[in-house]
């Protein structure tokens, strides 16, 4: 009886794995940054920049459908370069197609006040293939001083 619910475990263990898959790569792309600053009775004041971004992700699989993504990029705008670190949860709606929400945390260098913000952001990505895909998302500023922006690029898996 032990071999058998050993063996069983062992099977069950096996397919578990084979569900759940690492794999890492790099991005970039551009970046379309919006600015708006509250400044309470005096109303708010809006800009826009364009600006680029790279970084780097991981897809840990949690099961065939879902992983969690992890990124790290570093994001040039004109007045505002930033670190930051969405930790995504993602979702393959159909083959190749996936869907991805989550918060960014964010490291504003050049800020005197509020250096760290957290953002909201929710996209899409396909693969084209294996190794490369395409993917957009919108990051929402939050607070008095939200920065939001979209994001469009591309990634390499390796």
């Amino acid at each position: 009886m032990r071999k058998l619910l050993f063996v069983l475990a062992a099977l069950a263990g096996t397919f578990a794995t084979q569900a759940q898959e690492t794999k890492f790569g790099v991005k970039a792309g551009v970046d379309l940054a919006s600015t708006k600053v509250d400044l309470g009775p005096l109303g708010e004041v809006t800009g826009s920049e364009t600006g680029f971004y790279l970084g780097g992700f991981a897809t840990l699989g949690i099961s065939e459908k879902f992983a969690v993504q992890p990124e790290l990029m570093y994001v040039l705008i004109k007045d505002f370069n930033f670190l930051s670190v969405p930790i995504l949860a993602k979702y393959e709606l159909a083959d190749s197609f996936h869907v991805m929400a989550g918060p960014s945390l964010n490291y504003f260098t050049e800020l005197e006040e509020e250096k760290f913000k957290i953002n909201v952001d929710f996209g899409a990505s396909y693969d084209i293939s294996e190794e490369f895909d395409v993917n957009a998302k919108y990051s929402l500023g939050t607070g008095d001083v939200a920065i939001s922006g979209i994001f469009i690029g591309a990634g390499y898996k390796f």
